[in-house]
């Protein structure tokens, strides 16, 4: 990795703590071994991921304990169909990311260099007990990636796990073996953007390489019990063509399974891609064709109006197993032990007798009330 890759500023005081995963190189530097862009850092340098650094000839993370705000979202929105449908989630990222994605559409969040960003300040132990007063069945480390920020990701989950709050990982799955056995250890359920089927989508547009998702995929899937789903923002000329999708939902039944659950979400024109227009409801749509088509069990579209696409389906009779309407509920046919009521075929995820009834609501949270 170059030294393009680093970022100079100033560390913030109060949020250093220090991180396991790097090694000290022969001319100096340090080498960050958290995810695969490995950039080797002088002293007071960061990354590119901004929130990891060189302080003392160790690598540190900058932002323990601080956050770019906390929210109440439905667990849909992450998006998650089939982990614990209709209940409330706690939602909280920090700043910075380890990829450089042109078509972010979170870009004021995770390619932020504005430390004023981590306005709210909480404790892991803080997060679990505003979730569990809070009512919600989960916290979501989203907004921006979690692997950067791991080691506080991880305090959380702890803390959580302790009062029965369920851990959700919203991620790019871009990172190193060892972090992401770590990492995986404490969260429950997790949805990873694939964000395109080719190594050239990768480099060009994302900065990073297709394979390390894959193998992060491919750990979920055969050395853990988290459940998973998939999201790919289909860019318009990029990433949506019918070669690319058809091998792109091959493989994920081939490798990980039909019971994967795959979105397709659509694109607007957002950070460095404004000239790029919005994704048709058309090319959503025949995305899901091409993943039922090749044997994809739950296949559904996202960030348009599509009840059809949103809702869940019994693979074995075509039953409406639970109805979306946005983020609302609407039909729930799925017996207490998640099997469809019609014909008694499981529905592979994660259910309760009953479905929650967040509905579609949006709560900021303010941490600071639950000191």
């Amino acid at each position: 990795m170059s030294d393009k890759a680093v970022v100079e500023g100033t560390l913030p005081s109060g949020t250093v703590v220090d991180t396991r995963y790097w090694h000290s190189l022969e001319d100096g530097r340090v080498q960050c071994d958290l995810c695969p862009r490995y950039c080797r850092l002088k002293e007071g340098q960061r990354g590119l991921c901004f929130v990891r650094a060189n302080l003392g000839g160790k690598v540190v993370l900058t932002s323990y304990g601080r956050s770019s705000g906390y929210c109440i979202d439905p667990i849909e929105k992450k998006p998650l169909n089939h982990f614990l449908p209709g209940t409330p989630v706690l939602s909280f990222g920090t700043a910075g990311c380890n990829l450089a994605c042109k078509f972010c559409q979170n870009w004021d969040i995770s390619k932020s260099r504005e430390i004023d960003t981590l306005a709210d300040a909480a404790s892991p132990e803080l997060i679990a007990r505003a979730a569990e007063q809070l009512g919600a069945r989960s916290v979501a480390y989203t907004y921006n990636d979690p692997v950067i920020f791991h080691e506080y990701a991880i305090d959380v989950a702890k803390a959580c796990r302790e009062r029965g709050i369920k851990s959700v990982a919203v991620t790019a799955g871009y990172v190193c073996d060892e972090p992401r056995r770590e990492f995986y250890q404490w969260m429950d359920a997790a949805n990873v953007d694939l964000k395109g089927f080719t190594e050239e989508f990768y480099i060009k547009l994302t900065g990073g390489h297709l394979q390390p998702v894959l193998d992060t995929l491919l750990y979920l899937k055969h050395e853990t019990d988290v459940w998973f789903e998939t999201t790919t923002l289909l860019i318009p000329g990029w990433n949506d063509s019918e070669e690319e999708l058809d091998a792109m939902t091959k493989w994920v039944v081939k490798e990980l399974g039909p019971e994967v659950p795959m979105h397709f979400t659509a694109f607007h024109p957002d950070f460095k891609m404004m000239d790029v227009p919005p994704t048709p409801p058309s090319t959503l749509t025949h995305a899901r064709e091409i993943a039922l088509r090749n044997g994809v069990r739950y296949a559904y579209t996202g960030n348009v109006h599509d009840k059809a696409g949103e809702s869940t389906y019994c693979h074995h009779c075509g039953q409406r197993l639970i109805g979306r309407d946005w983020y609302v509920l609407s039909d729930w046919n799925l017996d207490a032990e998640g099997k469809c009521n019609q014909c008694g075929t499981p529905c592979a995820g994660v259910f309760e007798a009953r479905p929650g009834t967040w509905g579609s609501r949006r709560q900021p949270v303010r941490l600071a009330d639950f000191v």
